[in-house]
């Protein structure tokens, strides 16, 4: 069975080591030393090398880690959806989800998936080069996971999410909780939490309905629920 180990890095920067007995995968490197050195302790091989998308704070660690380790470089065209790579008895699944960037993937193994700037915990990332539809349909195709599936993201916004969160729904019960259990050394959700305390999960709830209602913006449908968050948001 694969496990995953976070490494913080940078000011909010979260990267990811997908490891077994013998071999490992990096996502998003940019903490180097540190990934390279946990490789070391645990007498793992550095296989591949891999982003969530190709914005510089997230790619940084790709040639060092490459020269350092051997590892291949999974470029973004060997991470088409539905790609499926192999590491000792296990796959990891790749899924495309554009939003972030057009480029933007998630990387799914166990109950754990990686969601790069796709998904933050309690939020979303910013519409840059993607579209807002593309981004609507990859955050469905993430909330159809089940509620136990472990949310690691590619940066640390917990707190401000949980502001943005609050100022929303000041009486939502659920974001002190989550507060209260958020540890910066080891940052995660679950997606039943995100259904409980992200706005961008909570589109077709009635509280968020009437918070958009109040902000006089369009809510017939769920696409237009998801438009008025983003204009909202």
């Amino acid at each position: 069975m694969l496990k995953v180990k976070q490494f913080r890095y940078g000011t909010d920067n979260l990267g990811y080591l997908i490891y077994g007995q013998e071999s490992a995968m990096v996502i998003d490197g940019g903490a180097v030393r540190e990934m390279l050195s946990f490789a070391t302790q645990r007498k793992l091989t550095i296989r591949m090398v891999a982003n969530t998308h190709d914005h510089p704070d997230h790619t940084m660690g790709n040639i060092p880690l490459v020269k350092a380790s051997g590892a291949r470089f999974l470029s973004g065209d060997c991470l088409a959806s539905g790609a499926e790579i192999d590491l000792e008895t296990s796959q990891i699944h790749v899924y495309h989800t554009p939003g972030h960037t057009n480029d933007s993937v998630c990387f799914h193994v166990g109950d754990i998936i990686i969601t790069g700037d796709t998904l933050f915990n309690g939020t979303i990332g910013n519409c840059f080069s993607g579209s807002i539809e593309a981004f609507y349909r990859s955050i469905k195709m993430i909330m159809a996971l089940a509620g136990k599936t472990v949310v690691y993201a590619g940066h640390d916004y917990v707190r401000d999410s949980m502001a943005f969160a609050r100022y929303l729904e000041p009486d939502n019960v659920y974001i002190d909780r989550f507060l209260n259990a958020y540890d910066p050394d080891h940052v995660f959700s679950t997606l039943d939490d995100e259904f409980r305390i992200n706005p961008y999960f909570r589109f077709n709830d009635k509280n968020i309905i009437s918070i958009l209602k109040k902000h006089n913006l369009p809510t017939d449908t769920e696409w237009q629920r998801w438009q008025s968050l983003m204009t909202l948001g």
